[in-house]
């Protein structure tokens, strides 16, 4: 098997996650003969796993596919450099691993919805806003968003299928409708990653009492953020979009949403007042 094509490596970083997979690329680095060779792992969903290319190693190359794997199997990973060592040589290479595209969907296209869906294109999400209104479920309305439907809260995910890759955000002109559509959230297998609600403290107790009368089990109550977003003494609907995007990237990259001035205390550890 030869090397992978720069071209092809790339064509694979690009066009893997967008169907829902993952892919790692490794390329040998640095002044020796294996300099450029490149390979690739590809895992898809319920797929077996597939190499394309080879580092044309005489040995070593069960190393780096192994390598390959660890990183895929860490969520926090990231491109980075690593040693490998082969017949006493050691060789560096350069690791990019892309994980499949993550979505958001937005419930409701009010003024809210609409710094949050150029937020989460900002962040990399696809995103998806959904309204039963059809003066407000517009492209111009959301330009950063690549897709805008109209859909009926009674039925809101009928064209739009949610899975272990959506971050569903409920911000509705009702509670009703933000009711409907959790209830409807909250029925997928597998669920979605994220389930978000606005509201107030009061109106979000009303809804978990609710939730339990009419016999969703309270386990599922772990899986609903509600009130959404961090506490930052969000107000605007732009603030609030930005507690909420900061709350999405806490999920997806174990954050804990604590200060790092309180985390780091720079002037406590290194700048001690003398007495």
């Amino acid at each position: 098997m030869t090397s992978l094509h720069p071209a092809e490596a790339t064509r694979l970083l690009v066009e893997v996650p967008e169907r829902g997979g993952s892919v790692v690329v490794s390329t040998v680095v640095g002044d020796n003969q294996f300099t450029g060779n490149r390979i690739a792992l590809i895992v898809i969903e319920n797929e077996k796993p597939e190499l394309r290319g080879s580092l044309i190693l005489e040995s070593g190359t069960d190393s780096a596919i192994q390598l390959m794997k660890d990183i895929l199997e860490n969520p926090h990973s990231s491109d980075g450099l690593h040693k490998l060592t082969v017949a006493d040589q050691s060789l560096e290479i350069y690791i990019e691993i892309r994980r499949p595209v993550q979505e958001l969907v937005v419930v409701g296209a009010g003024h809210i919805a609409q710094p949050l869906a150029h937020l989460g294109a900002l962040l990399g999400f696809q995103v998806t806003v959904i309204d039963d209104r059809p003066e407000f479920a517009t492209q111009e309305r959301f330009p950063s968003a690549d897709k805008v439907i109209r859909a009926d809260f009674s039925d809101p995910f009928r064209d739009t299928p949610l899975h272990t890759r959506s971050h569903v955000l409920l911000v509705t002109r009702g509670h009703k409708y933000d009711y409907a559509c959790l209830i409807r959230a909250l029925q997928m297998d597998p669920p979605p990653a994220y389930i978000g609600m606005i509201g107030s403290r009061r109106r979000v107790r009303a809804t978990y009492v609710q939730l339990l009368e009419e016999g969703i089990a309270h386990a599922l109550l772990d899986r609903i953020h509600a009130p959404v977003g961090l506490d930052i003494g969000a107000e605007t609907p732009e603030e609030i979009a930005v507690a909420v995007a900061a709350e999405l990237i806490m999920v997806r990259r174990g954050g804990t949403g604590v200060s790092l001035k309180g985390v780091e205390r720079i002037v406590e550890r290194f700048f001690k007042e003398d007495k």
